[in-house]
Protein backbone atom coordinates (compact mmCIF):
# COMPACT_ATOMS: atom_id res chain seq x y z
CA UNK A 1 0.00 0.00 0.00
CA UNK A 2 1.36 3.37 -0.61
CA UNK A 3 0.16 7.00 0.11
CA UNK A 4 0.12 9.81 -2.65
CA UNK A 5 1.44 13.35 -1.35
CA UNK A 6 1.98 16.14 -3.76
CA UNK A 7 5.04 18.81 -3.63
CA UNK A 8 3.83 21.10 -6.59
CA UNK A 9 5.59 19.18 -9.08
CA UNK A 10 2.79 16.41 -9.46
CA UNK A 11 2.01 13.32 -7.34
CA UNK A 12 4.29 10.93 -6.36
CA UNK A 13 4.17 7.52 -4.27
CA UNK A 14 5.64 7.13 -0.65
CA UNK A 15 6.23 3.60 0.88
CA UNK A 16 4.63 2.69 3.79
CA UNK A 17 7.09 1.43 6.33
CA UNK A 18 5.28 -2.09 8.15
CA UNK A 19 5.20 -1.21 11.68
CA UNK A 20 6.74 -4.58 12.48
CA UNK A 21 9.77 -5.08 10.22
CA UNK A 22 11.44 -8.47 10.05
CA UNK A 23 15.02 -7.86 10.37
CA UNK A 24 17.50 -9.96 8.51
CA UNK A 25 20.69 -10.79 9.99
CA UNK A 26 23.78 -9.11 8.60
CA UNK A 27 26.43 -12.22 6.27
CA UNK A 28 28.83 -13.31 8.90
CA UNK A 29 26.79 -12.51 11.98
CA UNK A 30 26.39 -15.39 14.75
CA UNK A 31 23.66 -16.68 15.15
CA UNK A 32 20.94 -15.83 17.98
CA UNK A 33 23.54 -12.41 18.53
CA UNK A 34 23.58 -9.09 17.09
CA UNK A 35 26.24 -8.08 14.89
CA UNK A 36 28.88 -5.25 16.35
CA UNK A 37 27.42 -1.76 15.56
CA UNK A 38 23.82 -3.25 14.11
CA UNK A 39 20.85 -3.86 16.42
CA UNK A 40 18.93 -5.80 13.53
CA UNK A 41 18.54 -9.95 14.13
CA UNK A 42 15.93 -12.26 13.17
CA UNK A 43 13.08 -11.11 14.93
CA UNK A 44 12.13 -15.04 16.24
CA UNK A 45 15.37 -14.71 18.16
CA UNK A 46 14.47 -12.00 19.95
CA UNK A 47 11.71 -13.88 21.03
CA UNK A 48 12.87 -14.89 24.56
CA UNK A 49 10.78 -18.81 24.31
CA UNK A 50 11.53 -19.09 21.01
CA UNK A 51 14.23 -21.66 21.23
CA UNK A 52 13.44 -22.77 24.93
CA UNK A 53 13.08 -26.47 25.64
CA UNK A 54 9.23 -27.16 26.90
CA UNK A 55 9.53 -26.88 30.93
CA UNK A 56 7.31 -29.90 32.52
CA UNK A 57 5.22 -27.90 35.48
CA UNK A 58 6.59 -29.32 39.11
CA UNK A 59 3.91 -30.59 41.05
CA UNK A 60 3.54 -30.05 44.75
CA UNK A 61 4.93 -33.28 46.63
CA UNK A 62 1.86 -33.49 48.80
CA UNK A 63 0.11 -34.40 45.50
CA UNK A 64 2.22 -37.07 44.76
CA UNK A 65 0.68 -40.65 45.69
CA UNK A 66 2.38 -42.73 47.70
CA UNK A 67 2.37 -47.03 46.88
CA UNK A 68 2.92 -47.82 50.68
CA UNK A 69 -0.04 -47.10 52.75
CA UNK A 70 0.29 -45.48 56.26
CA UNK A 71 0.22 -48.55 58.74
CA UNK A 72 -2.58 -47.99 61.18
CA UNK A 73 -1.44 -48.06 64.46
CA UNK A 74 -1.62 -51.36 67.18
CA UNK A 75 -3.54 -49.39 69.56
CA UNK A 76 -5.76 -48.51 67.21
CA UNK A 77 -6.28 -51.54 65.39
CA UNK A 78 -6.88 -53.20 68.75
CA UNK A 79 -9.53 -50.79 69.70
CA UNK A 80 -11.41 -51.23 66.34
CA UNK A 81 -11.19 -55.20 66.96
CA UNK A 82 -12.90 -54.64 70.37
CA UNK A 83 -15.64 -52.80 69.34
CA UNK A 84 -16.41 -54.87 66.33
CA UNK A 85 -16.52 -57.77 68.92
CA UNK A 86 -18.89 -55.92 71.71
CA UNK A 87 -21.19 -55.32 68.37
CA UNK A 88 -21.49 -58.88 67.60
CA UNK A 89 -22.07 -59.92 71.00
CA UNK A 90 -25.10 -57.59 71.58
CA UNK A 91 -26.66 -59.45 68.88
CA UNK A 92 -25.45 -63.26 69.62
CA UNK A 93 -23.64 -65.00 71.39
CA UNK A 94 -20.47 -66.38 70.30
CA UNK A 95 -18.04 -68.97 71.30
CA UNK A 96 -14.11 -67.94 71.75
CA UNK A 97 -13.60 -69.99 69.13
CA UNK A 98 -16.30 -67.65 67.23
CA UNK A 99 -14.71 -64.97 68.80
CA UNK A 100 -10.85 -65.54 67.79
CA UNK A 101 -11.59 -66.45 64.08
CA UNK A 102 -13.79 -62.71 63.93
CA UNK A 103 -10.53 -61.04 65.47
CA UNK A 104 -8.01 -62.46 63.17
CA UNK A 105 -10.32 -61.38 60.13
CA UNK A 106 -8.78 -58.01 61.88
CA UNK A 107 -5.41 -58.46 60.50
CA UNK A 108 -4.44 -58.75 64.07
CA UNK A 109 -1.58 -61.07 64.76
CA UNK A 110 -2.53 -64.13 66.97
CA UNK A 111 -1.17 -62.56 70.35
CA UNK A 112 -3.29 -59.12 70.23
CA UNK A 113 -6.28 -61.39 69.37
CA UNK A 114 -5.15 -63.80 72.16
CA UNK A 115 -5.00 -61.10 74.03
CA UNK A 116 -8.65 -59.55 73.58
CA UNK A 117 -10.26 -63.17 73.89
CA UNK A 118 -9.03 -63.40 77.30
CA UNK A 119 -9.95 -59.68 78.16
CA UNK A 120 -13.11 -60.51 77.41
CA UNK A 121 -13.32 -63.99 79.16
CA UNK A 122 -12.10 -62.51 82.46
CA UNK A 123 -14.87 -59.83 82.00
CA UNK A 124 -17.37 -62.56 81.34
CA UNK A 125 -18.25 -61.87 77.80
CA UNK A 126 -17.16 -65.06 76.59
CA UNK A 127 -18.23 -68.30 78.44
CA UNK A 128 -18.22 -71.60 76.00
CA UNK A 129 -19.77 -73.41 79.71
CA UNK A 130 -22.74 -70.40 79.38
CA UNK A 131 -23.27 -70.69 75.67
CA UNK A 132 -23.46 -74.37 75.94
CA UNK A 133 -26.19 -74.30 78.77
CA UNK A 134 -28.35 -71.83 76.58
CA UNK A 135 -28.06 -74.28 73.37
CA UNK A 136 -28.99 -77.36 75.02
CA UNK A 137 -31.96 -75.68 76.43
CA UNK A 138 -33.10 -74.36 73.35
CA UNK A 139 -32.31 -77.84 71.57
CA UNK A 140 -34.74 -79.56 74.56
CA UNK A 141 -37.28 -77.69 75.14
CA UNK A 142 -38.02 -76.16 71.32
CA UNK A 143 -36.17 -78.32 68.92
CA UNK A 144 -37.20 -81.63 70.30
CA UNK A 145 -33.46 -83.05 69.47
CA UNK A 146 -31.68 -86.26 70.53
CA UNK A 147 -28.39 -86.00 72.42
CA UNK A 148 -26.29 -86.71 69.64
CA UNK A 149 -27.45 -83.53 67.19
CA UNK A 150 -27.06 -81.56 70.95
CA UNK A 151 -23.45 -82.70 70.82
CA UNK A 152 -22.80 -81.87 67.09
CA UNK A 153 -24.33 -78.42 67.32
CA UNK A 154 -22.05 -77.76 69.88
CA UNK A 155 -18.88 -78.91 68.56
CA UNK A 156 -19.94 -77.04 65.13
CA UNK A 157 -20.20 -73.72 67.04
CA UNK A 158 -16.27 -74.39 68.34
CA UNK A 159 -17.51 -75.36 71.49
CA UNK A 160 -13.99 -77.36 73.42
CA UNK A 161 -14.47 -81.26 73.64
CA UNK A 162 -14.18 -80.91 77.55
CA UNK A 163 -17.04 -78.48 77.63
CA UNK A 164 -19.52 -80.77 75.62
CA UNK A 165 -18.49 -83.55 77.59
CA UNK A 166 -19.53 -82.06 80.07
CA UNK A 167 -22.63 -80.50 79.38
CA UNK A 168 -23.85 -83.97 77.73
CA UNK A 169 -23.25 -85.68 81.09
CA UNK A 170 -25.50 -83.33 82.82
CA UNK A 171 -28.55 -84.32 79.97
CA UNK A 172 -31.52 -85.14 81.33
CA UNK A 173 -32.66 -88.94 81.13
CA UNK A 174 -35.67 -88.22 78.85
CA UNK A 175 -34.58 -88.87 75.53
CA UNK A 176 -36.91 -91.79 74.98
CA UNK A 177 -39.96 -89.30 76.08
CA UNK A 178 -38.31 -86.98 73.63
CA UNK A 179 -37.95 -89.07 71.02
CA UNK A 180 -41.74 -90.42 71.46
CA UNK A 181 -43.21 -87.04 71.59
CA UNK A 182 -41.57 -86.17 68.26
CA UNK A 183 -42.79 -88.99 66.73
CA UNK A 184 -46.47 -88.47 67.89
CA UNK A 185 -46.20 -84.89 65.90
CA UNK A 186 -45.16 -86.91 62.86
CA UNK A 187 -47.15 -89.74 62.66
CA UNK A 188 -50.42 -87.61 62.00
CA UNK A 189 -49.12 -87.20 58.29
CA UNK A 190 -48.74 -91.03 57.78
CA UNK A 191 -51.52 -92.17 58.30
CA UNK A 192 -52.56 -92.85 54.22
CA UNK A 193 -49.46 -94.89 54.27
CA UNK A 194 -49.21 -98.63 54.80
CA UNK A 195 -47.05 -99.92 57.64
CA UNK A 196 -43.45 -100.52 56.89
CA UNK A 197 -43.36 -97.13 54.63
CA UNK A 198 -44.44 -95.18 57.70
CA UNK A 199 -42.07 -96.91 59.87
CA UNK A 200 -39.29 -96.28 57.53
CA UNK A 201 -40.25 -92.64 57.42
CA UNK A 202 -40.92 -92.12 60.77
CA UNK A 203 -37.52 -93.70 62.02
CA UNK A 204 -35.47 -91.36 59.41
CA UNK A 205 -36.90 -88.56 60.75
CA UNK A 206 -36.06 -89.00 63.95
CA UNK A 207 -32.55 -89.95 63.12
CA UNK A 208 -32.05 -87.12 61.60
CA UNK A 209 -33.12 -85.15 65.02
CA UNK A 210 -30.45 -86.84 66.63
CA UNK A 211 -32.31 -89.58 68.72
CA UNK A 212 -29.91 -92.83 68.45
CA UNK A 213 -31.10 -96.12 66.48
CA UNK A 214 -32.80 -98.08 69.36
CA UNK A 215 -34.42 -95.14 70.68
CA UNK A 216 -35.95 -93.73 67.40
CA UNK A 217 -36.75 -97.44 66.35
CA UNK A 218 -38.76 -98.02 69.73
CA UNK A 219 -40.54 -94.62 69.67
CA UNK A 220 -41.39 -95.39 65.50
CA UNK A 221 -43.38 -98.59 66.53
CA UNK A 222 -45.29 -96.69 69.57
CA UNK A 223 -46.03 -93.74 67.86
CA UNK A 224 -47.73 -96.05 64.89
CA UNK A 225 -49.30 -98.21 67.02
CA UNK A 226 -51.14 -95.93 68.86
CA UNK A 227 -52.32 -94.40 65.63
CA UNK A 228 -53.28 -97.64 64.54
CA UNK A 229 -51.53 -97.40 61.51
CA UNK A 230 -51.10 -101.02 60.08
CA UNK A 231 -52.24 -102.78 63.50
CA UNK A 232 -55.53 -104.07 64.12
CA UNK A 233 -57.68 -101.56 66.50
CA UNK A 234 -59.42 -98.83 65.74
CA UNK A 235 -57.52 -95.36 64.09
CA UNK A 236 -57.18 -92.06 66.23
CA UNK A 237 -58.71 -89.21 64.05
Amino acid sequence: MAVRFSDGGGESLAPVLPLFPRAVRPSGEEPGRPGSGSTAWHEEECHPDAHAAPVTPAWPAWNAVSDEETPVPAAERIDAAEQLLLKRLRGRQLSVEEARSLLMERELDADEAEGIVGDFERRGYLDDARLADQLVHGALSRKAQGARAIAQALTARGISREVVDAVMADLPDDEAERALEFARQKVRAMRSLERDAALRRLHGQLARRGFGGPVAMTAARTALDEAGIGASGPRFR
